[in-house]
């Protein structure tokens, strides 16, 4: 009896491209829709500075993976007009998506368990000095610079009453509230 078309389970790689790929959805998931980020309605001057803090570290929090996106495809855009920088930095992200991100299990070399802050600074100097050998490190400098005030802009000035960063915790609230409204009218 032949299986044709059928991948074989056993594969490590095929579980692991597997389980990349719900990872990677999973990340996407968060990412919150594009009108809701810019529904003009939502938008207004704080009324002071400590409100325009409480703003961006909410809309931070529920627009984080937009921003990123965001940040990214700023950077992304700097790197156009330097094609060997750009492939670089598509290797090195490759490398923190599967060394860092996507990992669920401790990394071992030669029989030893890898601490993920030493994966974290080695990823991080690998990163920087790819970037200086291709001469680049203004260009990102600006074009996170830029996104960073591009962040930080939308999310002053972004008005926080409409977001619930959690789900869970947004329904909790609200269970919360009715039950505080309900023990209110009976007495």
């Amino acid at each position: 009896m032949t299986n044709y078309g059928t991948i074989p389970s056993g594969s490590g790689n095929v579980e692991f491209i597997s389980r990349a790929k719900e990872q990677i959805k999973s990340g996407l998931g968060t990412r919150r829709p594009w009108k809701q980020m810019f529904l003009l309605e939502a938008f207004g001057l704080p009324h002071g500075f400590m409100e325009a803090i409480s703003r961006i570290q909410a809309n931070t929090a529920y627009f984080r993976m937009n921003y990123a996106l965001v940040v990214l495809g700023i950077l992304f855009l700097s790197l156009l007009y330097h094609p060997i920088s750009m492939i670089i930095f598509i290797v090195v992200m490759a490398a923190w998506v599967f060394l860092y991100f996507l990992r669920d299990e401790p990394l071992v070399v030669f029989n030893k368990m890898i601490n993920d802050r030493i994966v974290l600074v080695v990823l991080s100097v690998v990163t920087i000095v790819c970037l200086m050998f291709t001469g680049v490190i203004p260009n990102v400098f600006t074009s996170v610079a830029t996104g960073a005030v591009l962040v930080l802009a939308h999310g002053a000035l972004r008005k926080t009453d409409d977001l619930f960063v959690d789900d869970e915790e947004a329904a909790f609230g609200l269970a919360q509230k009715r039950h505080g409204h309900e023990s209110s009218s009976s007495t």
